[in-house]
This record gives structure tokens, sequence and C-alpha cells, in this order.
């Protein structure tokens, strides 16, 4: 065996040893909330169509029909060959619906969070980012070289005793958080957030992967108290809840232009797929033209909720802490047993002592099954909890 093997080998046995190896499972995910895994049917509650677009008529409708236009590929990075006409389409309706100057449209979220931060800040400036950011975010903190501050979940307080001591000895500062917190399902405080960033002369950017689409009648989590907050840099992704792929900036037009001239995870990669962009736009339509249905995931996931005697959710997010990797594990063959799927998320994604099953909720779950997992999760997860 090589050393490279033996090393690789010895890793994936210590992960083995404290239940937090990883596995992809082939699973067959053709209907709305049906997947096919191991020769069984499953309800699935752990994916994040939220609105579950990505099978919707006109959605795969405008995806086949800009292959047959513009075929499967974009052919080269946007700056060189690859900017279909249908991108800008894209890019102007992201524009509208976040009440923005212009927008550029990535790769994927971790690409445009990978670009974005270090093309706005590094040396000699500071980022102050919250605990529970997405992974992309402080993957972009460290590439930028910019010095990096944490502040405690949410914690309005904290992050403003970080902006008073260090934004002064800054030439630059930007503030990045999710906005919608992807393995919490809680919302930033971001018109705070907004507040506080202007009185230090501070940027903020918000991640807003799981909301557009879902909270804040679909305009995402700068939008849900029905104002627009004052947030400059609104990233997010296109592979939720809109269905398809790909992740966008919305931001001003100096803003944007910047981006397009120096964020190297666009300059340097492939455009993406006609398909991809022409399937984003037509589910912006149907969230657009069904402001109901896309309210729907927030409600089914507060029905959730309320059997469970749980805190009523901000988004179609509900996590269930376990504690640690090997129950969590268990409580998920539990479920996947009785015909669930629901995948135990465990660390590094989140901290140390806090797996958890992560519930996702979407516009095509049926009422009974989401009572009767209930039920399951009542009867026979929560009194393991409580033993424990």
């Amino acid at each position: 065996m090589s050393s490279l093997d033996a090393f690789a080998a010895a890793k994936l046995a210590e992960l083995e040893a404290r239940n937090l190896r990883r596995r992809l499972v082939v699973t067959d995910r053709r209907e709305n909330v049906r997947a096919t895994r191991n020769g069984r049917e499953l309800i699935s509650f752990c994916c994040n169509d939220y609105l579950n677009l990505s099978q919707h008529p006109r959605v795969k409708k405008a995806a086949i029909e800009a292959i047959e236009t513009y075929g499967t590929g974009s052919g080269a990075s946007r700056l060189v060959t690859g900017n279909h006409p249908l991108f800008a389409v894209l890019e102007a309706r992201l524009t509208k619906l976040k009440q923005a100057e212009d927008c550029v449209i990535f790769g994927s979220g971790y690409l445009a969070n990978l670009g974005i931060v270090p093309a706005l800040v590094g040396p000699g400036d500071v980022i102050i980012a919250d605990e529970l950011s997405h992974s992309c975010l402080l993957m972009g903190t460290k590439l930028s070289g910019a010095e990096a501050h944490i502040f405690r979940h949410n914690d309005l307080a904290h992050l403003a005793e970080l902006l008073a001591a260090h934004r002064g000895k800054a030439r630059h500062c930007l503030i990045l958080t999710d906005g919608v917190f992807s393995m919490d399902g809680d919302l930033a405080p971001v018109h705070e957030m907004a507040a506080l960033a202007k009185s230090h002369d501070a940027w903020l950017m918000t991640d807003d992967a799981h909301g557009i689409g879902v909270v804040g009648e679909g305009r995402g989590s700068s939008f849900v108290t029905g104002v627009k907050a004052d947030v400059p840099l609104q990233m997010g992704t296109l592979s939720k809840a809109i269905g398809s792929y790909g992740g966008y900036l919305c931001a001003s037009k100096a803003v944007v232009d910047l981006i397009r001239t120096r964020a190297r995870t666009l300059i340097y990669s492939t455009g993406l797929p006609p398909a991809s962009v022409a399937a984003a736009i037509a589910a912006l339509d149907v969230i657009e033209e069904n402001p109901d249905y896309a309210a729907l995931p927030v409600k089914k996931a507060a029905l959730f909720a309320r059997e469970l005697n749980l805190p009523a959710p901000e988004s179609p997010i509900v996590p269930l802490v376990i504690g640690e990797a090997e129950a969590t594990l268990k409580a998920s063959a539990l479920l996947e047993a009785e015909g669930y799927l629901v995948t135990g998320i465990r660390p590094p994604t989140v901290p140390a002592g806090t797996a958890r099953l992560r519930f996702t909720f979407t516009a095509e779950h049926k009422d009974e099954d989401i009572l009767r997992l209930a039920g399951l999760v009542r009867e026979s997860i929560l009194p393991k909890q409580a033993a424990e």
C-alpha cells in the first residue's frame, strides 16, 4: 500500500470509528417528494427542492427547449464564449425580484462566495461573520486574507462589540451571514444588522440560498417584514426552491461590474449550461404567479412543529438536535425503516455534540404524511432522547 493510500485508509478508519464517515447512496428521485433507495420507495423529508420545481412541467419544458436551441453546455467561461442570451434574461429577473441594480450569475453558490468575498476585501480589511455562516462564506473569508472575527449566532450585541473594536483599524469591513441558516432554519436579523453595518460604514452580505422562493413572499430573507432591508450584497443560489442550479449576487451596478471583472470563480469557470438558466427563469415565473404556493413549505413545517411542541419555524427547515452522531444515525435508520428519508447531519457540518435530524418541508408534502412522521418522532425518537 502506498503512503497516500495508507493515509487515506487511516483517516477513513478514524472517521468510521466516530460515526463520521460519509457515503454516497444511489437515490432515484423522479417524483415531487418520493425517492427510491435500495429498492424501497421513501417519502423524502431531506430535500432542499422546497417548491418541487425541479419536477415542474413548465420548468422541465423550458430546460428541454433551451437544450434544443443552445445545446448542452456553455462552451467556456462567460467572459470568453459562454454568455448565451438567457443569462441576461435571468440576471434581469433576479435584479427585479431582489430590488437591486444588477445581478451576476455564478456556476454554483459555493463558487459565488469563494469568488465574491476575496474580490471585495483583502489584507488590511476586516470580515466579521456569524459563527453559523455557511462553509463557503467562511472559506471565502480564508481566501481573502482579510482579518477575520466571528460573532455569536445572531447576537447583535456581540456584532456591535466587534465592530466597535475592529472597524476603525481596517480599510474596509464586510459582515457575513446566512439569511436563512441551513442547519437551524432560523433567520438572521437582517434589518438590525443592516442598521449596524451602516452606522460603522461596513458592507453587509447575506447568503440567501434557503430564503429565495419561500420567505419574504418569495423574495428572500431581506424582505420578511414586507420592506426590503438595506442589504447591499444579496447572494443566493438557484438550486433549492428555484429547482435548478447556480449561484448569484444582486448588488449595485458598480459592485456587479467589479465582480464580473475580478471574481476568479466567475472568470475561470465555464458558464452554466443553458438548460439550468432556462429552468431558473421558468421557476421564477411559477413563484411570482403563485404566491400562495410559495408560502406552503413554511406552513407544512409549522404543522410538523406544532405536533411536536417545537418552536414555530421561520423557514421550511426544522432541526431536531439528537446530540451524538451514533444516536442520530440510528434515528435516521428508524425513520427509513418506516418509509421516510431523513438524513442525519453530523459534524463538521454542525458543531460537535449537536448532530441532528434535519427535516425539510416542501409544497407537495401531504399533511397526512407529515402527521404520521411527527407521530413516529414523538413515539420512537423523543423518548429515547429523554432517557439519555
